[in-house]
């Protein structure tokens, strides 16, 4: 009796058509796959599964899984901007457009939101991913984005406290799934985080003005 090839094992085990198609498909595989289940639990086998190619052909595009995975942590530029946008404009309201923007970046949009929580989930055992989160989170957003508007002694704490209150939020929300923050609707985080934000990033002064208000 001769053997069959269903036309899904033939483009499972075959080579797609071309080279960048390819090594596109694995990437979108690993950056879902990343997101999904961390570094640690993510294998290149289940990478070609998700991809529908062999695992030797993960290999030949990507000689590692870390490799493969600091390929897949590519944020789109776009991302950065629509995050320090939230910057521009009136300092009243600057928590709530900053809660926005980021719950924005981290949730709404794939292309951004994949790449960070494979970010997310891999810092705890990649130190690669762990470097790459600090340097989103604090250096290339934060900083950059409140050095010209306030350049006191607190900048640097005042912006850790605020990365560590978003990170718990999204962690909370899309790792650890608390009920009571997958249940909640954006707008409602908004409205309830965005006033926290709002006095770590602009502190009151005794006489009750925003620092930015006082000069």
């Amino acid at each position: 009796m001769t053997a069959h090839t269903t036309p899904a094992a033939t483009a499972r085990l075959g080579r797609r058509p071309g080279t960048n198609t390819t090594r596109q498909a694995i990437l979108a595989a690993a950056r879902a796959r990343f997101a999904a289940d961390g570094f640690t639990a993510t294998t290149i086998r289940r990478v070609a599964s998700d991809a529908g190619v062999d695992a030797s052909l993960v290999m030949q595009f990507f000689r590692s899984k870390n490799e493969l995975f600091a390929a897949v942590m590519s944020v789109p530029a776009d991302a950065l901007t629509r995050f320090s946008a939230a910057f521009e404009g009136a300092e009243d309201g600057l928590g709530e457009r900053v809660v926005r923007a980021f719950l924005e970046v981290w949730e709404e949009d794939v292309r951004s939101s994949e790449p960070l929580m494979a970010i997310l989930r891999g810092a705890i055992a990649n130190e690669q991913a762990n470097e790459q989160l600090r340097g989103f989170l604090q250096d290339r957003l934060l900083v950059d984005a409140l050095a010209s508007r306030s350049a006191d002694d607190d900048l640097a704490l005042r912006v850790g406290v605020v990365s560590s209150m978003l990170v718990g939020l999204v962690v909370g929300r899309g790792v650890v799934g608390v009920p009571t923050l997958t249940g909640a609707e954006r707008e409602q985080l908004i409205a309830l985080v965005g006033p926290a934000v709002q006095s770590v990033l602009v502190p009151m002064r005794a006489d009750g003005r925003g620092t930015e208000a006082a000069r």
